[in-house]
């Protein structure tokens, strides 16, 4: 079997997906003839008919059919490949909505790379709440969100999952016949539902100490001492430290980063959207403090 040409798929989809090789070649911008001659070199590598022609309508074969499938996931992969490698060719515009946990890693030097590679790319940052994200991308206010997976939600790439675990300031045991003390962002927070979701399935009394709209407000509330927060257990700031196990606490579960895009479409969009998957090991890494 000789090697496959882009071209030539991008011609068999487009056939089946326009119903006729005239509607096909309209949509590629190529002659008809190219097309067919296309199919007829596609088949050739393959060494297998692809297509059922006759005078109302073209249909694929069962060969056809098994190779629908691959060839979506080729032609896309290749899309994205020549997005994200584009040499400066890139334009537009891209909103880009980032969960505020991650703004103080290394994103900020990944979008500095990324708008030295693309120039001509104009870069948007909205940060705040995962679901405000959420929110912002479904009413197509954001391109591409970087941010925590929404419960019952699988849209999305995953970059990394991770831990949350109970941290309070250096010392801090809660007392077991008080209700313990949260301190939380406010709805519609993720991170505040899976902890009052953990307290609650283990009959945890608790009370909410303080409420903050930052990642900042949250960790100056814990480290005065006010209550205890969910936190990411990898990243654990100064002034802050994991409450023992000894304390009780019930498990908060696990949290996963996912990033969402304006689909191969935008090829900008696309090109931001890998660029943050393919660093999601340095945007893991404990900052040195």
């Amino acid at each position: 079997m000789s090697n496959l040409n882009v071209d030539h798929i991008r011609s068999f989809l487009a056939v089946l997906d326009n119903g006729s090789f005239t509607a096909a070649s309209q949509a590629l911008g190529l002659r008809q003839s190219t097309v067919s001659g296309h199919i007829a070199r596609l088949e050739r590598a393959l060494d297998r008919s692809l297509l059922m022609r006759d005078t109302h309508r073209v249909a694929p074969t069962a060969d056809g059919q098994a190779l629908i499938g691959f060839a979506r996931e080729m032609l896309e992969a290749h899309d994205r490949l020549r997005a994200f490698f584009s040499p400066g060719g890139l334009r537009g515009r891209i909103r880009l909505g980032v969960s505020e946990d991650y703004t103080l890693s290394a994103l900020a030097q990944v979008l500095a790379r990324f708008a030295e590679r693309h120039p001509s790319v104009d870069l948007q940052l909205t940060v705040g709440l995962s679901r405000a994200l959420y929110q912002g991308y479904d009413a197509g206010e954001l391109d591409v969100i970087f941010c925590k997976r929404r419960r019952g939600d699988p849209r999305g790439e995953l970059a990394w999952a991770e831990a949350l675990i109970w941290a309070g300031r250096p010392g801090f045991l809660p007392d077991p016949a008080l209700p313990l003390p949260l301190v939380l962002y406010p709805p519609p927070s993720m991170t505040r539902t899976l902890a009052l979701d953990a307290l609650e399935a283990a009959g945890r009394p608790w009370r909410i100490a303080c409420t903050s709209g930052s990642l900042m407000g949250v960790r100056a509330a814990v480290e005065a001492g006010l209550g205890i927060a969910p936190h990411s257990a990898r990243v654990m700031p100064p002034g802050l430290a994991p409450i023992p196990i000894t304390a009780g606490l019930p498990p908060i579960g696990d949290v996963a980063f996912v990033v969402l895009g304006a689909g191969r479409q935008h090829a900008a969009a696309t090109a931001l959207q890998e660029t943050i998957l393919a660093s999601s090991a340095e945007l893991q890494a404990v900052p040195e403090v």
